[in-house]
């Protein structure tokens, strides 16, 4: 009988049946291609991982990672995860929540001007506000002639009370007409019944019709809520003007924002910001940041009850405020002193409470009130909506994290700073940020010029200052907002140009210097991006997932990328949770991945498909990876899965555990299935092991015979195959065969080779 030899064409092809992927592969897990000069490509294990961040799991699911290194050396890898933001350092690598820290107060209005000056005086009773921190003013609040709204910065002035100072849109000082204070009102809606028509009421708006006026917070009135940008459509007077809501109301009513209530949004700041100019809508602040120095006390509540089970404690204050759990407090002045010390939140009551509970002995009622205060407030507490994501870039040593629907923040290794401090000066929330090279800007897309965000708006700040976001024709900040698309899905920094896509295209941006800044042209239609994190770059060509195809950006401008594992992804992804999705560049073997998730694994990336740059071929597998880094300076890429940080291509195995990889061909047929074929020998041909290393790898071979295309195979095998086996007799008779090679040994390498195989007509039934 004569004796074949098993050569299969590289790559796997799920499109095709298995009949008529004859000699190729239709399934597989955990392997690559290595380039072959007379095959194509060499199917074999795909490289292990090891964890990467030692003895250390973060509590959510990480969404992104960013390595870089400071001015002295030092390297850090940046880990943004979904309710916190860690900085890992040193080595071993120890990480530290670095997260910003936010929460939302609801107060009663007492703001002060002075006649001729832009400096206002807030008042917030035991806020303890710095000269680190910042303060969103999310209600309009008209006051000595000014609208204040925005982000600002604030400067220390006290315990109950800072400064802010007003702007307008260009970083110009807006100036107080009267003194006022303490005082303060927020706008004041009308509704008519059976009418669209909302009539509002703001001292000095300033606006006119076309102008827009946002609604940051949600407001019900007449049977209608209203809230994000409204256009104005008519203006009667300086005090009252008018826009449309998208409905009529039911009812007349008269509806204070907020109950009458300032709510300040506050980002708590531990570090040192460069100083500069603001910009405001109204008023947007101008004013500096502090000595570095950190805070020393926190928002201070005053205590009314106090109890105790003998494990866990319960206090009651004044206020109507969230303090969620992880919040750490200080307790003081209370007796039974039992209860006073410095503890970690772990309960409270829904909304915004009045309780908060910790583990402690001590029981017995409170008979001395005393203080909370809150040192710590977790990340997201009172923020604007979060989608719970990250993009990650470096300014030089400095980390910038954008968190998704939010601000854009600062942290860097040598200032010292507890936590990631947010830009002042920059859009209150975004979708994404990067840097932009090689003039250094940071780039913002779904950005805003009024606290809710622009789903098509890019905004950038000026050439190394991002301190600086106002556009002038004395700087190079500025902003521009795409003509087509419903939204931005993502950018990327690639050669000499800033990439942007939308859902339904792809967008150049290039530096062009004054006045323009940036020349913006569309590059392709039909090809947007299927999801925030589905694009990255490699030596120079851009690939990225489509709503249901692959495309690469080159010399040749955007190409479809032919997808033979179509099926594998498109027809089982679970569409719901896209945003998921996240690239997997690797460098070193020429491939990208996508991992993404399937239909009932709750969202969580579950599966891959990788495409071999070099070979133009792709395989398909399950594993899960919910952060990725190609190539940096901690070496090999780096992926994390259920909160774990793995770096890849350092082992044989799944971090210490055996790996399974496999690989299953088509069926063959001998004289196009007339005929059933006789298989009573095989002699197995691998690489055993690394070069130069063991050559110890146990492999398993199995045959699936069958007669039609659609009937249940018989299973032969698995045969365990070393490099000491000579041969062995699997006697297998069928009319179609196909076979399958994988292995679950531990520190083992292996790469297919030349199977033979003894095979004869064995008759036609």
């Amino acid at each position: 009988m004569p004796h074949q030899t098993l050569k299969l064409l590289p790559g796997v092809d799920t499109n095709k049946t298995i009949t008529l992927n004859e000699a190729a592969i239709s399934s597989s897990n955990l392997i690559r291609f290595i380039p072959d000069r007379t095959l194509g490509g060499l199917p074999q294990k795909l490289g292990g991982w090891s964890q990467f961040v030692q003895n250390w799991t973060s509590p959510t699911p990480i969404k992104a990672l960013m390595a870089w290194e400071d001015t002295n050396n030092s390297s850090h890898l940046a880990i943004g995860a979904e309710d916190a933001l860690y900085v890992a350092s040193g080595d071993p690598l120890v990480p530290t929540d670095i997260s910003p820290q936010i929460y939302t107060a609801n107060v009663s209005i007492a703001l002060t001007t002075v006649a001729g000056s832009n400096q206002i005086l807030v008042g917030d009773v035991g806020s303890h506000i710095t000269s680190l921190d910042a303060v969103f003013i999310a209600t309009q609040i008209t006051i000595g002639g000014l609208v204040l709204y925005g982000l600002y910065p604030t400067t220390l002035n006290g315990a109950d009370s800072y400064y802010i100072y007003a702007t307008d849109v260009l970083g110009n000082p807006q100036y107080a007409t009267s003194s006022v204070g303490p005082a303060g009102a927020v706008p004041v809606f009308d509704t008519t019944s059976g009418s669209a028509t909302i009539a509002v009421t703001l001292a000095n708006h300033g606006l006119s019709v076309g102008s827009n006026f946002p609604v940051f917070v949600s407001t019900s009135a007449g049977g209608l809520t209203l809230y994000g940008n409204y256009t104005v459509d008519s203006v009667t007077s300086t005090s009252v003007f008018s826009f449309l809501a998208q409905n009529q109301a039911g009812s007349s009513a008269t509806v204070t924002m907020n109950g009458g209530k300032a709510q300040y949004i506050y980002y708590i700041g531990s570090g040192v910001l460069p100083t500069s100019t603001g910009y405001g809508i109204g008023g947007y602040g101008a004013g500096g940041y502090g000595t570095g120095v950190a805070p020393t006390s926190g928002r201070v509540f005053a205590t009314t009850a106090a109890s105790g089970t003998g494990s866990v404690a319960t206090l009651s204050f004044s206020g109507n405020w969230a303090v969620p759990a992880g919040s750490r407090i200080v307790v003081a002045g209370v007796t039974p002193s039992g209860y006073n010390g410095t503890y970690t939140v772990t309960a409270n009551s829904p909304g915004r409470t009045t309780t908060v509970s910790f583990a402690s002995t001590t029981t017995g009622a409170q008979t001395v009130p005393g203080t909370i205060t809150v040192t710590y407030w977790p990340f997201e507490t009172g923020a604007p909506a979060i989608d719970e994501d990250w993009t990650l870039d470096n300014w030089g040593e400095v980390l910038i994290a954008c968190e998704y629907n939010g601000g854009i923040y600062q942290w860097s290794p040598i200032s010292g700073a507890f936590n990631a401090t947010i830009l002042p000066y920059g859009p209150a929330t975004n979708h994404g940020a990067l840097v932009a090279m090689p003039q250094r800007q940071i780039i913002a897309w779904g950005s805003t010029f009024n606290g809710l965000h622009d789903p098509l708006l890019i905004r950038w700040c000026d050439v190394n200052n991002y301190d600086d976001w106002s556009g002038k024709i004395t700087n190079q900040a500025g902003s521009y907002r795409l003509s087509k698309g419903s939204k931005i899905v993502s950018c990327l920094q690639a050669a000499q140009q800033t990439l942007v896509w939308t859902d339904l295209g792809i967008w150049s941006m290039q530096y062009v210097g004054q006045p323009f800044v940036y020349q913006f042209s569309e590059l392709g239609t039909g090809c947007g991006l299927i999801a925030r994190k589905a694009t990255a770059a490699v030596g120079g060509i851009v690939y990225w997932m489509g709503q249901s195809q692959f495309y690469r950006l080159g010399g040749n401008g955007v190409e479809p990328i032919s997808c033979p594992v179509w099926d594998v992804i498109f027809q089982d992804i679970d569409m719901d949770n896209k945003d998921n999705i996240r690239v997997a560049a690797n460098s070193r073997f020429g491939e990208i991945a996508w991992y993404y998730p399937i239909s009932g694994s709750n969202g969580a990336n579950s599966k891959y498909v990788k495409y071999n740059i070099n070979l133009d071929k792709w395989d398909f597998g399950t594993l899960a990876r919910s952060a990725w880094i190609n190539e940096s300076i901690y070496g090999p890429p780096i992926g994390a899965a259920d909160g774990i940080i793995y770096q890849h291509e350092t082992s044989t195995d799944a971090a210490g555990q055996p790996m399974l990889p496999t690989m299953q061909t088509g069926y063959f047929a001998l004289s196009d299935a007339d005929q059933k074929v006789f298989v009573d020998e095989v002699w197995p041909d691998m690489k055993w092991g690394y070069y130069g290393g063991t050559q110890n790898a146990n492999v398993q071979i199995t045959f699936y015979g069958a007669d039609f295309p659609g009937q249940t195979p018989i299973t032969y095998g698995p045969y365990t195959v070393t490099q000491s086996t000579k041969w062995f007799n699997p006697r297998i008779r069928a009319r179609l065969l196909a076979i399958e090679i994988s292995s679950s040994d531990s520190g083992s390498f292996w790469r297919l080779g030349g199977i033979r195989y003894r095979s004869q007509p064995d008759g036609r039934y």
